[in-house]
């Protein structure tokens, strides 16, 4: 079965699996062993609910079922689901964090445009001479 070039690619790091070092990929990730060190991709990251990971991450987007600690950087979004752990310094463009899981990280927003709550029109014509 030809999926073709633009099909996307999984890594996978299995379970009782150890890594230590540095990846760089555009493809994406499932994390379900431990991995020690950098990961540098586009694509997703995954880490599984058996997943660990010590390091510096740099993807596109993340889920995490499992443990991490370290720099997180996340251009798009990052969940968090109700069993992850996260514990260090995370930058995201978009968080979701779901009931039960547990974020003790500094925590930054990449820089977006704030939208007023309050319709810049109205304030206009409250005014009056």
């Amino acid at each position: 079965m030809d999926l073709g070039k633009n099909a996307v690619k999984i890594n996978f790091v299995e379970p009782n699996t150890r890594i230590k070092g540095e990846i760089e990929s555009k493809s994406d990730f499932r994390i379900d062993g431990t991995l020690e060190g950098k990961v540098n991709t586009t694509g997703r990251v995954v880490i599984g609910k058996e997943g660990t990971v010590n390091g510096d991450v740099h993807c596109g987007y993340a889920d995490i079922m499992g443990s991490f600690s370290g720099k997180l950087f996340v251009d798009g979004l990052l969940t968090i689901k109700a069993e992850g752990i996260i514990e260090g310094e995370i930058t995201v463009g978009k968080l979701a964090v779901e009931s039960g899981a547990t974020l003790n990280a500094q925590c930054s927003m990449k820089t977006a445009s704030v939208k007023s709550l309050v319709d810049e029109d109205s304030k206009k014509a409250e005014k009056t001479a």
